[in-house]
């Protein structure tokens, strides 16, 4: 009689499982080897598939023990990367006194007592969030910690310290280590902040580098994107499209090098461009000056999936509409040539584009003043009371519906 998978004990299941690891198939493991797993939840057959993959894909898998036609399958796809954060956030609650906000902004705030703490994190993959064969390693690890730096600007708050995470293969050597952990020390120097800790572990995908950053801001000083009133006018930091525009230039580059090996990147003219792609900077300047100007946002976020759809974030969570007007988006020049060289709409690419980084608030009509000739802030529309409204007007004075179409990332 032929012995199964299901008649041995854990340790001979895994030599099985070891020596057909090369057909795709769904093996099931027994109850009892869960239990010494310490895995608490199972279904209700009293097993859980385990997935063998070959050649590092996904394989369609044939259910050798279970049949698992009815068993429902939901796509992350058709949820998007918002849509499961809330879905996972419904299943908790928060528990403790001090947990003042959790999921749902940009960073989470724990009240201590006279401030309160700003906790966030983002990681980076190698392959969805950057490619290596054009970003260089020490920028990797600048940028890493300026996007999260990023978030608590945008709660208006003040870094204090990061963990770094990182999985890594063998394929990296010490020295490639050192020259991405020099460009954290870089980005640590320019905001100030402490590298407290972190972990490091093995990976067979790639490189990821996970950060995660402690910031501070005065009790009832920090900001929410919930804070938006009607009338309120919305600003933006800096230029918008640049990062998106820099990343077609970068993906051009590698193109013509994989096509011909002796051909030279052409980056000269496109610096400014491919520095907002590779080199991005958290706004903490603003920050600083709009506390030195006596003003304080109504509702803030930083702009890392595009303008629009940071947009649409503001109005869900403070329950308001936006208008914004075409001619009042700030482009650099040096973007817009390019974008219209790549035959890219520049504002197509300010709206939807991303990884710009910069800060996207709003404030009171009694602010206005204090800021209209401010050089690197621009007021691009106002907070409407309709929540349903969220419209562009052209420069040609048409009211278009705006549309989030920025990063997809499931």
């Amino acid at each position: 009689m032929a012995v199964s998978e299901y008649d041995l004990g854990p340790q001979e299941a895994r030599m099985m499982i070891e020596a057909r690891s090369r057909e795709r198939t769904v093996f099931i493991l027994p109850v009892f080897d869960l239990y010494t797993a310490g895995l608490p939840f199972l279904p209700e057959s009293g097993h859980i598939p385990l997935f063998l993959p070959t050649n590092g894909s996904v394989p369609s898998p044939k259910y050798s023990h279970q049949d698992m036609s009815e068993t429902k399958r939901t796509d992350i796809s058709t949820l998007g990367e918002f849509g499961l954060i809330e879905h996972i956030a419904k299943g908790f609650s928060r528990t403790q006194k001090s947990s003042i906000k959790g999921i749902g902004d940009d960073a989470a705030v724990i009240d201590t007592g006279k401030d309160v703490l700003l906790l966030s994190t983002d990681m980076l993959v190698e392959g969805i969030h950057f490619d290596l064969a054009y970003m260089p390693l020490a920028h990797l690890g600048y940028k890493a910690v300026s996007i999260n730096v990023s978030d608590i600007a945008a709660m208006n708050g003040k870094p204090e310290q990061i963990l770094v995470a990182i999985g890594i293969s063998n394929r990296f050597s010490v020295e490639a280590i050192d020259a991405m952990y020099e460009g954290i020390r870089a980005a640590c120097n320019d905001y100030s902040v402490d590298l407290v800790g972190g972990d490091t572990t093995a990976s067979a995908s790639g490189l990821v580098l996970s950060i995660s950053v402690l910031g501070r801001a005065p009790k009832g000083k920090e900001v929410y994107r919930s804070g938006a009133k009607d009338k309120d006018v919305i600003c933006v930091t800096g230029d918008l499209g640049a990062a998106y525009i820099g990343l077609q230039v970068l993906q051009r580059e590698k193109e013509v090098f994989l096509a011909n090996p002796n051909m030279q990147p052409e980056l000269d003219k496109h610096e400014y461009v491919v520095g907002r792609q590779l080199k991005p900077k958290a706004r903490m300047d603003i920050i600083h000056e709009l506390k030195e100007l006596g003003v304080q946002p109504t509702s803030m976020i930083d702009i890392s999936d595009g303008l629009a759809s940071e947009l649409f974030h503001i109005s869900k969570s403070s329950e308001v509409g936006v208008r914004i007007f075409e001619d009042k988006i700030p482009i650099d020049q040096d973007a817009f040539n390019t974008a219209v060289e790549f035959k890219l709409d520049p504002f197509t690419c300010a709206l939807n584009g991303g990884e710009d980084y910069e800060l996207l608030f709003t404030i009171r009509q009694a602010d206005v003043e204090k800021l209209k000739n401010h050089h690197d802030i621009q007021m691009i529309g106002y907070i409407s009371a309709d929540a349903k409204e969220k419209v562009l007007v052209t420069k040609g004075g048409n009211v278009v519906p705006l549309k989030a179409q920025g990063w997809v990332h499931f």
